[in-house]
């Protein structure tokens, strides 16, 4: 499946679960290690843990494993590499002390929204 593709579908299945504040990232131009960085917020652990099995199992059916998952027993910051699409599940205040999105700040950061569309920012 190709990385725009994928990303897109992952978005999807977090809006299906209400992740929060979904931000689709273009890093193409950027790293050589990713197409894109997904970026979201959960209410709770136990809501990252869900949207993280959830990821997994659905994209399973379509024969597509991540490379690997770190995070998952905590729930704070959950990250699921797929080689070309990188998804970041945060626990809303781990979120706000990382601040994930503002170390790519020589990209114009789309605007966060809840449960909808989520924007892909490009170089």
């Amino acid at each position: 499946m190709i990385s725009e593709v994928l990303a897109k579908e992952i978005v999807n299945l977090l809006e299906n679960k209400k992740a929060e504040e979904i931000v689709l990232i273009d890093v193409r131009k950027k790293v050589d290690y990713a197409d894109f960085f997904i970026i979201c917020s959960a209410r709770s652990t136990k809501h990252t843990q869900g949207l993280c099995e959830f990821i997994s199992f659905e994209l399973e059916k379509l024969g597509i494993k991540p490379l690997s998952i770190e995070g998952l027993e905590l729930g704070q910051w959950i990250i699921m590499d797929y080689e070309t699409v990188i998804v970041h599940i945060f626990y809303e205040p781990i979120r706000k002390v990382y601040a994930l999105e503002e170390l790519w700040g020589d990209f114009p950061l789309p605007r966060k929204q809840k449960n909808s569309q989520a924007p892909v920012s490009q170089e």
